[in-house]
């Protein structure tokens, strides 16, 4: 049976990096690789301020990178508050395939990178450091949801009939030293069943780490739930929680074995991009559940 690739990506600045992933996917490249290389992309823009280099910093001026991967066999690996290395999602595959390993934080995370032959790189550009002191001033008070702690999480489904998935921030602007939200949590921020389907998420953190919403989605979806209808039901189970409108955004997607995916959203702002045989990486906007 002919397999028809996919690749979905969260946020208008995925963009390109699903662009990058279509292309590899396209050529028969595996979906590990596909996730990795995607991401690279955005990791790798200074316009894009809630991932990698150009990052916000966190509360002492520092940029602190959190990522994961996951492959078709169930094997994950992820750093935390990663310091100087320019591309987390690649010491996150090489903590997967070399350490023995899941997860790597701080210092840890960084001398196994520097050991295994990244580069210490100075990742906090000039408009991040401005954007910093104008913030210990009190000149920024707030940022925009849709500007802050926007992960870009990638799935991908591979012509071999193989998922994977790679999400990477730089977490939420002017976070605790030594916060982690919940893109490096395996289960949280990210997870693949190759025999059901991939999960990740965007927004809020710490509602999402509560809520292991990229797990539960996966295993709806085991359970028969489509797509849609298991992102819709890992965020409604966040707003239940809350007595009010729930202000802050978190957001998921979802790609079933099948090629099927689906996506959902507290609140509206929240964009996706899918690559399939009936869409070329068009950007599909999703309206919020949120009463």
């Amino acid at each position: 049976m002919s397999i028809h690739p996919v690749v979905i990506s969260t946020w208008k600045h995925g963009l390109q990096a699903n662009k990058c992933a279509s292309n590899l996917i396209s050529k028969k490249a595996l979906a590990l690789d596909v996730v990795e290389e995607g991401v690279r992309i955005t990791e790798s823009d200074p316009n894009v301020r809630t991932v990698g280099y150009g990052g916000y910093t966190d509360s002492l001026g520092n940029v602190t990178l959190d990522a994961s991967i996951m492959d078709h066999k169930n094997n994950a690996g992820s750093v935390a508050c990663l310091k100087n290395i320019k591309h987390p999602i690649s010491v996150a595959r090489k903590i997967m395939e070399e350490s023995g390993h899941v997860m790597l934080a701080g210092s840890g995370a960084y001398n196994f990178a520097i050991e295994h032959g990244f580069k210490n790189e100075d990742i906090l550009t000039e408009q991040s450091q401005k954007d910093f002191l104008k913030w210990k001033k009190g000149e920024i008070e707030s940022i925009p949801s849709d500007q802050n702690h926007d992960t870009v999480t990638q799935l991908a489904l591979d012509m071999h009939g193989n998922l994977a998935g790679a999400c990477t921030t730089s977490g939420l602007a002017y976070k605790l030293n030594g916060r982690v939200g919940d893109s490096p949590i395996i289960g949280s921020g990210l997870f693949v069943d190759n025999n059901i389907g991939a999960a990740g998420a965007t927004g809020s953190g710490e509602e999402i780490i509560k809520s292991v919403g990229s797990f539960l989605i996966v295993e709806l979806m085991n359970q028969g739930y489509s797509p849609f209808k298991a992102c819709e039901e890992s965020i409604n189970r966040i707003i239940k929680k809350h007595k009010e409108k729930t202000k802050f955004q978190v957001a998921f997607i979802a790609l079933r074995k099948d090629g099927k995916f689906g996506a959902a959203a507290i609140n509206d702002g929240f964009s996706y991009i899918l690559y399939n045989k009936a869409t070329d990486n068009a950007i599909f906007n999703i309206k919020g559940m949120s009463e």
